[in-house]
């Protein structure tokens, strides 16, 4: 772990810190209370989706709830950038199965005594029932993950996601050796391995769980008993609420809250797949954080 630039005002505290995952090193940000925290939660993000995006909900769960939230960019991607994506061999499945667990051991070392929350917003919570290292999870709270397939996806998105998987954006992705997102609209680049193996989950009915027992682990969230909230966005085109559905039945028969927050709760404006974590939905917050 190395710890770097730290920011400091009335209510939170801001380090810029690294840390290790196998034989990566994850750049995060750890936002912390004036006072002593309540609760530690590890953020993992979504595909494509750096953690400044998420910088004021990390603000917000450190003023508002007393929480030391760790926000961290995945291998290879964002300020865990080493080089071009081109020459990355990352894959969606290590940024679960490896950077992810790796958070939470960070802030497990950092604040062990509390409870410690996972948010995992979109991949950040679908191979979360794959994983080890859960005995000291309190809490799962999904936000708008699932286990999708391009034909959940309501028209005009589906036109999209289609082209995305199955037109020019395979051919363009050979060709360079990573996914070009800024060219083709996605937003980011990313290295070739993480846009293969997720279009394998997005076009294969059940997304990884063909894979499990082979490249795979096996499902185990149910052994734990740790109960899951399940927040989904009545519109959401990308994972719509049948989808985030799905995702809670492979984490099993434990205790689950399952919530469709609605537009009309944040003021009539949108929320679809990102905007839950926007500040101008801040009105939601509470909802996926309620005071304890």
């Amino acid at each position: 772990m190395l710890d770097g630039h730290a920011e400091h005002s009335a209510d939170i505290r801001v380090e810029e810190l690294r840390f290790a995952a196998d034989d990566a090193v994850l750049a995060g940000r750890l936002y912390r209370p004036a006072g002593p925290a309540r609760a530690a939660v590890v953020l993992n993000g979504a595909t494509g989706v750096p953690q400044g995006y998420y910088r004021h909900f990390a603000r917000w769960l450190a003023a508002e709830r007393q929480m030391a939230c760790l926000t961290y960019d995945y291998r290879d991607f964002g300020d865990s950038a080493q080089g071009h994506p081109r020459r990355s061999k990352a894959t969606m499945a290590e940024w679960a199965l490896a950077d992810q667990p790796a958070a939470r051991k960070e802030m497990q070392r950092r604040f062990a005594g509390v409870p410690l929350l996972v948010i995992g917003h979109s991949l950040g919570a679908m191979l979360m029932p794959l994983q080890d290292g859960l005995e000291n999870v309190a809490r799962m709270i999904v936000v708008a993950g699932g286990l999708v397939h391009h034909h959940d996806h309501p028209w005009p998105y589906r036109a999209l996601a289609l082209a995305f998987w199955f037109g020019h954006v395979p051919p363009l992705v050979r060709a360079l050796g990573y996914l070009p997102g800024r060219a083709v609209g996605f937003g980011a680049d990313l290295p070739e391995g993480v846009y293969w193996q997720w279009r394998r989950w997005c076009t294969t009915p059940g997304s990884y769980l063909p894979e499990t027992g082979t490249a795979l682990p096996q499902p185990r969230w149910a052994e734990t008993g740790i109960p899951v909230d399940l927040f989904a966005m009545a519109d959401d085109d990308v994972v719509p609420p049948a989808a985030v559905w799905r995702l809670g039945d492979v984490y099993g028969d434990v205790p689950q809250q399952r919530v469709v927050l609605d537009p009309q709760q944040a003021g009539g404006r949108k929320i679809g797949h990102l905007g839950a974590f926007a500040r101008a939905n801040a009105a939601l917050w509470p909802r996926l954080v309620p005071q304890a």
